[in-house]
């Protein structure tokens, strides 16, 4: 994979998300989308270098471009992480400095990096010391306290000064304590012009967008305000087609987009080579549940793919049922 296709995919990417973004669910957004960038779920650096779970980095080919999530704040065990992560074949090795679970803060990484922005420039330059991928950054705009609008140009500039050169903002505060996980996704208030300041004081760093973002007429909107690139979470998960069908052709400029319906159909080997290797079939149809979100059958695809993907011997057939229930729909345009 080259070195620069992450980057050029980055113009809209799949956030990663624990216990969401699998590689099941890659391989379903990869069917929606040939163009758009996917993620892992955050993979700590303990568990790779010190767990030895290599396991944990194993996806398919044709989840290219794909990115993996590091969290971690030890810059020789990130280092390491990373070699790893190349070595897998993956496209980018991105550093967490967002996330404000409690797991995560008490293994001191995450959104609590935003406290070290000197650590994180180190992790940074480890890393990108013992790769020859991109390494990026998604972090927040601040913490607890912090004055965003002082301490997002000071962190931007120390990872920058040892080589970062594309990072995502995801443009809401994270309060460490007080706020759950989902909270800290939902109540700080979202400051898009500061991300678009860190545009204008930062004009050669690829920035990223990330938050409160939930249509593809969005994300253009804010490519055309000048930003390089967009990352959008649970709208792409609950909603995939609404995301990710026209993408290649409304984000990318491609002649070429797809339908749901093509998307599950091109599931079907996948699914059973998965079933034949002595997988469960609700393994990747629990992300499948969204594809029709909104359209005629919608309920029919979602209760009998729910109530029988966990039976024994549930496979391909099983889909081919429940897509027998949505009522087509002509290509849309867009």
């Amino acid at each position: 994979m080259p070195n620069n296709a992450a980057t050029a995919a980055a113009r809209l990417s799949c956030a990663p998300m624990m216990d969401w973004t699998d590689r099941h669910c890659r391989v379903l957004h990869r069917q929606l989308s040939r163009e758009v960038l996917l993620y892992t779920e955050m993979v700590t650096s303990a568990a790779l270098v010190r767990g030895g779970a290599v396991h944990l980095l194993a996806f398919s080919p044709q989840e290219h471009p794909v990115a993996l999530q590091l969290g971690g704040s030890d810059p020789r065990e990130l280092a390491a992480a990373a070699r790893l992560g190349q070595e897998a074949g993956y496209a980018e090795i991105n550093l967490n400095v967002g996330c404000p679970s409690d797991r995560v803060q008490s293994g001191s990484f995450g959104a609590v990096l935003m406290q070290e922005p000197a650590l994180v420039a180190d992790c940074v330059a480890a890393m990108r010391a013992s790769v020859d991928v991109p390494v990026t950054v998604k972090c927040r705009i601040g913490v607890d306290d912090q004055v965003p609008q002082d301490v997002l140009p000071d962190f931007l500039a120390r990872i920058v000064a040892v080589g970062c050169e594309r990072v995502t903002i995801h443009a809401r505060m994270a309060w460490l304590q007080g706020l759950s996980p989902k909270q800290n996704r939902e109540v700080p208030p979202l400051d898009y012009p500061l991300v678009m300041k860190m545009k204008e004081y930062f004009p050669n760093l690829h920035i990223s967008l990330n938050g409160g973002v939930t249509t593809l007429k969005e994300a253009a909107g804010f490519l055309e305000m000048g930003l390089d690139g967009v990352m959008i979470g649970r709208a792409a998960y609950h909603t995939p087609a609404d995301i990710l069908c026209d993408a290649d052709r409304v984000i990318f400029g491609k002649d070429q987009g797809t339908t749901a319906e093509e998307a599950a159909r091109a599931m079907l080997p996948y699914i059973e080579a998965h079933v034949s290797a002595g997988g469960k079939l609700a393994q990747v149809t629990r992300h499948m549940l969204g594809l029709f979100t909104g359209r005629p059958g919608a309920r029919a695809w979602r209760r009998l793919l729910s109530e029988g993907a966990h039976r024994p011997g549930a496979g391909p057939d099983l889909v081919e049922q429940a897509l027998a229930q949505i009522v087509p729909q002509a290509r849309h345009a867009s």
